[in-house]
């Protein structure tokens, strides 16, 4: 396994405006989970992204937009149940055309008709793009689709996920979690980020274990605050490989901060994200 440095923090100029910060668009959430959007939404801003903004069903917009105050909102084409209807697929495709990065998946649904949406918007899209959560699971079994992408495409499944993905079993990934993370890495063209205790990261050349991050993690939305961090690490230049190192490291130690107040017992997803601040910059002053 080769050795990896945890990459730097991107420097930002004295002159700098928001635009030079990346444009982060995050195509997330439905009835019932607009929450794994804003999460994911907001970590991207806390990460230091310039500008983001949050595509969610047209029947959920009014939720989304009262819930966060410095993300745009957007609202598209949904199905009677709330979530993303085909239909939307051009307007998102024409809306993720003004942005750096792209994350989708977060609280979509597992709706027939969203999955026909996910999987063309995961070959069609031209940003980076990083996709978790219910994007990975319209995605099981067709990982294929993702070998024509022209821009860096990033994976973030947990191990049943990745059983999922790769028609395997959560005991097999978990027994070789860095064979497994590398081999998707190589096959697909892809970055894995196998999330769990020692995330592993891999491009399928380099390998990277991460050392931070607690047992308090193991809670609902920690995944969709990850999500963000990457893509707004992506966002602001860093390549896919290393946004997804760092995001990684920084996103565990923001847990590791919160746990020092709230404990492992009663950590929360919004625990981790209110403590990335925190977490940037205590590695910016090492």
């Amino acid at each position: 396994m080769s050795k990896v440095r945890l990459p730097q923090l991107p420097v930002r100029a004295a002159e700098a405006h928001k635009g030079d910060f990346g444009r982060v668009f995050v195509i997330a959430g439905s009835r019932g989970m607009v929450g794994a959007g804003c999460l994911a939404a907001k970590a991207a801003l806390r990460s230091g992204a310039g500008l983001v903004t949050l595509a969610v069903p047209a029947s959920v917009w009014d939720v989304a937009a009262t819930k966060l105050t410095c993300v745009m909102t957007a609202g598209f084409a949904d199905t009677p149940g709330g979530a993303f209807a085909e239909s939307a697929f051009e307007p998102l495709m024409e809306r993720s055309g003004r942005a750096d990065v792209v994350a989708l998946g977060p609280g979509l649904g597992r709706e027939v008709e969203t999955g026909r949406l996910v999987r063309k918007l995961a070959e069609k899209l031209e940003p980076p793009l990083v996709i978790d959560a219910d994007g990975l699971f319209h995605l099981s079994g067709r990982l294929d689709r993702l070998k024509g992408r022209k821009s860096s495409t990033v994976v973030t499944p947990h191990p049943g996920e990745m059983a999922n993905l790769i028609g395997s079993d959560t005991a097999e990934v978990q027994a070789d979690r860095v064979g497994t993370a590398k081999n998707v890495a190589r096959e697909y063209h892809v970055v894995c980020v196998l999330k769990g205790a020692g995330t592993v990261v891999s491009d399928g050349r380099r390998t990277y274990v991460n050392t931070t991050g607690n047992p308090g993690m193991a809670t609902g939305g920690t995944g969709d605050v990850l999500t963000g961090v990457i893509a707004g690490l992506i966002g602001q230049g860093l390549s896919a490989f290393d946004a997804s190192v760092l995001g990684v490291y920084l996103h565990g130690l923001a847990g590791d901060l919160a746990a020092e107040h709230f404990g492992v017992h009663g950590l929360i997803a919004s625990d981790v994200l209110d403590s990335l601040p925190a977490a940037f910059l205590a590695y910016q002053r090492k």
